[in-house]
């Protein structure tokens, strides 16, 4: 029986808990993405909203009305709005808090895709889905998560990203001495 010990590191030294609103300075290149991310799901989410209040449909109607392609109905507009308009928040104050802000609702455009799934064709499908918005979901949740992880998250980062130094302080300590030795 093979047994498991919890690795907490090196006697004597501690891991540097990241602060995200230090590690990315407001200028970096990573901005740009995730202000993108969410300026281009806010913008779509808003058209989707806006031209699905214009048909003057009932507010839970489950009536089969959509617009873009997808059913919708008063609720799921208003909800697509106020969405669209907190991505466009994140999309003006950018950096980490845009970057959380897509990855929190990526994955929550992803569980609502899957709670939607299982309310397909009952009474319980009050935002009017069909297998469209389910699919729409998916891949909103997708991208909004491919956005907000960019640059955060992955095997190879370079070592000039910030999350990279904050998650491997030894290095940058080592960097600092030799630049110190010079």
């Amino acid at each position: 029986m093979a047994s498991h010990a919890a690795h907490s590191g090196t006697p004597g030294t501690s891991r540097r808990q990241i602060v995200f609103d230090e590690a990315l300075p407001v200028d970096h290149r990573l901005n740009r993405v995730y202000r993108i991310g969410a300026g281009l799901m806010g913008l779509f989410l808003l058209a989707f909203g806006i031209l699905g209040l214009t048909d003057n449909i009932g507010f839970f109607d489950t009536g089969g009305n959509s617009a873009i392609g997808l059913n919708t109905n008063g609720a799921l507009s208003v909800l697509s709005i106020c969405v669209g308009l907190l991505l466009f928040v994140g999309m003006v104050i950018g950096g980490n808090f845009a970057s959380t802000l897509n990855m929190v609702l990526g994955v929550l455009f992803i569980l609502n895709g899957f709670l939607f799934l299982g309310l397909l064709d009952t009474d319980s499908d009050f935002l009017a889905f069909k297998i469209q918005n389910v699919l729409f979901s998916f891949v909103v949740g997708l991208v909004l998560m491919v956005f907000g992880m960019y640059g955060r998250v992955s095997t190879n980062l370079p070592h000039d990203n910030p999350y990279w130094r904050a998650r491997h302080p030894e290095a940058e300590q080592r960097a600092e001495s030799a630049d110190q030795v010079r």
